[in-house]
């Protein structure tokens, strides 16, 4: 019964989703601190949080918003000029992010699931989703719900070219209503019965892509991997057969799909917007974990925060342990 108890987080958070979205979404209209029209930005993340940051900062750069990078928050380019740094970090409490916005010069801005950690120390504006954290170390709802905010925030400001053009509105999808869908639609005939996973996208999905591929490796020690979708064509789809599902979260390049189909792998088009169908994966993810007989609240390996010791910073040993609270 524990054990049964146990698993239930993760499938909580994964079915809280369509109410999360819609706070994220009401809180853009208020939300300060994100970026404005015009201005270089850089996001930074660890983990999940990362591939969060390379969806918005391509989704920003392509909507015209201003040009945005996104970096693991441990590989920042220090020599390059931002006017701000959006960092995004469900524990507060990730030692690269923490260090990185103690240390920069120019404005930033965290969204968190918890802001009675560090984060709240360094960073200039913080934006509190604790509605959207977790129990469970796999991240969900938190993840999909700061790109909501970001997505309805990018939505809510127009960019330069919509404000000369006053009759051009934002793209607004009914973004509840389609993780409500994502979360009754059936998975794929035959996806929990294969054994290896290839998750494709193209522009800001390959963010989402890297994070779906991220879930069935976390979740269920599943083989699984991630490319932008014109990538593929040239070496990953070597290994591709009968054992194989390839998931586009865009629609397929021209004859992509059919390539794949011929190689015996199970081809899974998008039918949802590209974050509802990471919820697709995210319930995915839990099946075969399930499947497996393991514990998708508790990979192996993994906690729920990555905070390193004084002494790794200075000499590079490792005092990896729990966030408090959790351990």
């Amino acid at each position: 019964m524990k054990r049964e108890r146990e698993m239930t987080f993760v499938a909580e958070e994964i079915a809280a989703q369509p109410g999360c979205w819609r706070r994220a979404i009401a809180l853009a209209e208020t939300v300060a601190g994100l970026p404005a029209p015009g201005e270089r930005v850089a996001v930074v993340g660890c983990g999940t949080s990362l591939f969060m940051a390379q969806a918005y900062a391509a989704l920003r750069e392509s909507s015209g918003r201003g040009e945005t990078d996104a970096f693991p928050a441990s590989e920042f380019p220090f020599r390059r000029r931002y006017d701000r740094v959006v960092a995004i970090t469900r524990s507060g409490t990730t030692t690269e992010v923490v260090e990185l916005l103690r240390a920069l010069p120019c404005p930033t801005v965290a969204l968190t699931g918890d802001t009675a950690t560090p984060i709240a120390q360094v960073a200039d504006t913080v934006i509190d989703l604790g509605f959207a954290d977790e129990r469970s170390v796999v991240q969900t709802r938190f993840a999909t719900t700061a790109l909501t905010l970001l997505r309805a925030h990018l939505a809510r400001i127009p960019s330069a070219s919509q404000v000369a053009e006053p009759g051009v509105a934002p793209d607004r999808p009914d973004l509840p209503g389609q993780a409500a869908a994502a979360l009754e639609a059936p998975l794929p005939a035959g996806a929990a019965g294969r054994t290896r996973f290839t998750f494709l996208g193209a522009g800001w999905t390959v963010g989402i892509a890297h994070e779906a591929a991220l879930k069935v490796r976390e979740a269920s020690a599943s083989w699984a991997e991630s490319y932008p979708a014109m990538e593929y064509r040239h070496g990953p789809i070597s290994v591709t057969d009968e054992r194989s599902l390839v998931w586009f979260f865009d629609p397929p390049p021209p004859g992509l799909a059919e390539q794949v189909e011929r190689t015996g792998a199970l081809v899974v088009l998008p039918e949802l917007d590209p974050v509802a169908e990471l919820i697709r994966v995210q319930r995915l993810a839990v099946e075969l974990a399930t499947a497996k007989g393991l514990d998708p609240d508790r990979p192996r390996n993994l906690s729920r925060s990555v905070i390193l010791s004084r002494a790794f910073l200075r000499s590079g040993e490792a005092g990896d342990r729990l966030d408090p609270g959790e351990a």
